[in-house]
């Protein structure tokens, strides 16, 4: 834990993709972490498709926005983009059906997200900057002011920023997923951290501790309730 037991906990959660009973069983291990402290979460994006609950995810995600205004940061991912853009346009749907899309619709019942939650997801940001650290899905153009960033590289990015982020200081540390890691462990570098631990596969729904003392994580946790004090390097791209 942090020197300073008063400083505020930051828990960044990685790639749900429907995956309702891990982000519950996860965000108990966060409240339990933080204890007395106040805490405040960013979630890196996809929250749908691929697992079995989409639906389930952002009505929860709702209510705890809801709950509790001004703490909670809901990122956009590329899952999100996608299907708002086959939602605005009938060419955009084969792309959306082909990344998974139809496991989300059969949650609404029919062929459309319903209109309060297609309107959260379109209210979505695409990054959040808490002055140690850039959160963002997928991650960052390392030769554009982190200020700049286009959109759709921060929904898709994976090189060269995989292999080159550690070469280049953005002024901030990078937090992101969108790579699934396999190994089931959150990658930590010198300059960022992936938190797709891969948990619509099998592996679990991970979310990284941080606070106002430094800029890299204090702590992991899992859906599993663990904290892990290492963590692995690397892992499968999909």
């Amino acid at each position: 834990m942090s020197a300073d037991p008063t400083s505020p906990l930051t828990f960044a959660v990685g790639d749900i993709h429907g995956c309702l009973d891990k982000l519950t069983r996860l965000l108990a291990a966060c409240e339990a972490h933080a204890g007395a402290r106040p805490a405040r979460y960013v979630f890196v994006g996809d929250y749908i498709d691929r697992g079995p609950q989409s639906r389930g995810v952002i009505d929860l995600l709702m209510r705890e926005q809801a709950a509790q205004p001004g703490t909670i940061v809901c990122l956009r991912g590329n899952h999100e983009q996608m299907a708002i853009d086959a939602h605005a346009s009938e060419r955009a749907m084969p792309l959306w059906l082909a990344n998974n899309g139809l496991s989300t619709l059969r949650n609404y019942g029919g062929d459309r997200i319903s209109d309060e939650h297609l309107a959260w997801l379109e209210a979505l940001p695409f990054c959040h900057d808490d002055g140690l650290r850039f959160f963002v899905h997928a991650g960052v153009d390392l030769d554009v002011p982190l200020d700049q960033q286009e959109p759709e590289v921060m929904l898709w990015m994976r090189e060269p920023f995989l292999t080159y982020c550690d070469e280049v200081d953005c002024g901030r540390f990078i937090v992101h997923g969108h790579t699934p890691l396999r190994t089931g462990k959150p990658d930590l570098r010198r300059r960022r951290l992936n938190l797709d631990t891969a948990a619509v596969m099998g592996g679990p729904l991970s979310a990284a501790a941080f606070d106002d003392t430094q800029a890299p994580p204090l702590a992991f946790l899992t859906d599993g309730g663990a904290e892990r004090g290492s963590v692995g390097r690397g892992g499968a791209r999909s």
